[in-house]
């Protein structure tokens, strides 16, 4: 399988994702820099992480405009697999391939900690390794990662089963006190309603090695190189 690790000006969680996939999973892997206007044999395509043209004007508001970003829409439309993981989250949302916007942190600060989602819904190609109500450790590390959306929108994430990952306590309760940033029914992690691209705000690439402090993230590569083999 070959996975296309987008690299925007700003991006610093490239060389994470780049580690995961070819080296701990063994997959083919290879940057392609935001420029790029072709995605041509390419299986997966991972958004990662970082302060793409430095957050101006709004997170992913200016990398949303990048030529590939026109190829991610085209690849997602013919039912590719796009994995968002936070800035990439952020700028899935600014070009409309997902629904709602990442706003501002509720305390307004800067958050980087370790944190607990519960999965649910793992019946995506990117969660079929976890099981439903699992409980995930993973990092956060975002100043934007507030989610919110329009009432109807809100109702059709709950309606559709988009909503993957909710921020929970370490027993799988959706709190107030579990969540982080504000985010509208403790959403960390979403589908599109064809459920083929996945924006997340926590990282699953900084959960994949024991060394690390824990391999909870995994499970997200692994789901994507079992549905890639089907």
């Amino acid at each position: 399988m070959k996975f296309a690790i987008l690299v925007f000006p700003g991006s610093n969680c490239d060389h994470d994702c780049y580690h995961v996939v070819k080296h701990l999973m063994g997959q083919d892997a290879e940057y392609v820099w935001h420029k790029s206007t072709s995605l041509e044999g390419f299986d997966c395509v991972i958004l990662p992480g970082g302060f793409s043209y430095g957050d101006y004007l709004r997170t992913g508001s200016i990398a949303r405009f990048s030529p590939v970003m026109a190829e991610v829409e085209r690849f997602a439309g013919k039912g590719g697999l796009v994995l968002g993981i936070c800035n990439g989250f952020q700028i899935l949302c600014e070009a409309g391939i997902l629904p709602g916007v990442l706003m501002r942190n509720e305390g307004l600060k800067f958050i980087c900690k370790g944190v607990t989602v519960r999965v649910e819904n793992n019946g995506t190609p990117f969660t079929s390794s976890y099981s439903a109500g699992r409980v995930l450790s993973m990092p956060i590390a975002h100043a934007d990662g507030n989610y919110f959306a329009d009432d109807d929108t809100l109702k059709a994430l709950e309606d559709n089963g988009q909503i993957v990952f909710r921020y929970s306590t370490p027993d799988g309760r959706i709190t107030p006190g579990a969540n982080p940033n504000g985010s509208l029914g403790n959403i960390a992690g979403i589908v599109n309603r064809r459920g083929n691209v996945l924006g997340m705000m926590p990282h699953p690439e900084r959960a994949c090695e024991e060394e690390l402090g824990g391999t909870d993230g995994r499970g997200i590569f692994e789901s994507l190189i079992k549905a890639l083999g089907r």
